[in-house]
C-alpha cells in the first residue's frame, strides 16, 4: 500500500482505531509466524472503539503475512463494510466471530484458527487432556462445539455461542481452535497456551508409553496461578515483545 493510501486510512480513524488496527495485523502476522494460518482461510476480528458495533476482519484473499492496519476491513455484525475499502471480504468466514461478537461484549478479539495440532486434537474423542502445564491453562476455560460442516448455517449461531458460554476457547469438533478476549494480546496469548497444548499431546502420545495426567486438584487453582505468573497482566506483558520479534523481520504490518 502506498504512503499516501495508508495515510488516508489513518486520517480517517480515530487513534484508537488506528491503534486497534496496528495491533490485529501484528496479531496475523504472529499467525502466519507460528505456522497456524490456513493460506487465506480463517479469520482474526477485533471490534473497533467507540461502541457502533463495527468490526475489523482482514480482506479476503491477502495471505495472513501480508495483512497490514490499512488493508483491514471495517464491517458491522452483518459483514456490511461500513467503511470504503478496495477489499472485500468472506461474509461466510464472519459468520462464527459475529455470532461470539454480538453475543460477548467482553469479546474484544475474536482468533479463529485451524492449525495442525488444533484440528488434530479436535478430531480426538476425549478432547484435550490433562498432560501439561500448559493444557491447565487451558482446561481452566474451555468448551467444545461439536462440527455442523462449513460454518455457513445462521442457525447454528446460538449453540456456538451456547456451547462456548463465558469461556476463553472453544475446540471446535474436527474443525479446529477458537479463543476470544477482551484484548488483541490476550486472544493471542490464550491461543499460543491452547496451540502449544494440543502440540505437546499429539508429540506425547506420539511417543507410545503410558501417559501420566495432572490430578484434577491441580487443575481447580490454576487461574489464580496464571495471574499470578502473568503479574495480572495478561497478554499484555508478551505483547510488546512479540512486536518488537515482528519489527525486527518486518515492520510493514503497521502500513
Amino acid at each position: 500500500m502506498t504512503d499516501s493510501a495508508k495515510n488516508s486510512i489513518r486520517d480517517q480513524v480515530s487513534p484508537q482505531e488506528w491503534q486497534t488496527r496496528v495491533d490485529l495485523a501484528a496479531c496475523y502476522r504472529l499467525v502466519a509466524l507460528y505456522g497456524w494460518d490456513d493460506l487465506v482461510f480463517t479469520h482474526i476480528s477485533a471490534r473497533v472503539p467507540g461502541g457502533d458495533h463495527h468490526f475489523l476482519i482482514n480482506p479476503y484473499g491477502f495471505l495472513f503475512e501480508e495483512i497490514t492496519a490499512s488493508s483491514l476491513v471495517k464491517v458491522d455484525l452483518r459483514g456490511n463494510r461500513v467503511m470504503e475499502s478496495p477489499h472485500m471480504i468472506n461474509p461466510a468466514g464472519f459468520m462464527i466471530h459475529s455470532a461470539i461478537h454480538a453475543a460477548r461484549e467482553d469479546a474484544q478479539c475474536v482468533l479463529h484458527v485451524h492449525s495442525i495440532n488444533g484440528v488434530a486434537v479436535s478430531a480426538q474423542k476425549n478432547g484435550l487432556l490433562p498432560l501439561s502445564q500448559q493444557s491447565l491453562f487451558a482446561l481452566a476455560s474451555l468448551g467444545y462445539h461439536d462440527y455442523e460442516g462449513v460454518a455457513l448455517n445462521e442457525a447454528e449461531k446460538p449453540r456456538l455461542v451456547a456451547d462456548l458460554g463465558e469461556k476463553t476457547a472453544l475446540i471446535l469438533r474436527n474443525h479446529g481452535l477458537l479463543t476470544c478476549a477482551p484484548s488483541i494480546a490476550d486472544a493471542f496469548l490464550a491461543m499460543y497456551i491452547l496451540e502449544s497444548a494440543c502440540m505437546i499431546q499429539l508429540r506425547a502420545q506420539a511417543g507410545g508409553g503410558e501417559l501420566v495426567a495432572i490430578p484434577d486438584a491441580i487443575l481447580a487453582g490454576i487461574l489464580a496461578q496464571a495471574k499470578a505468573v502473568t503479574r495480572g497482566l495478561g497478554g499484555a506483558l508478551a505483547w510488546p515483545g512479540l512486536l518488537r520479534r515482528l519489527d525486527r523481520r518486518d515492520s510493514s504490518f503497521r502500513d
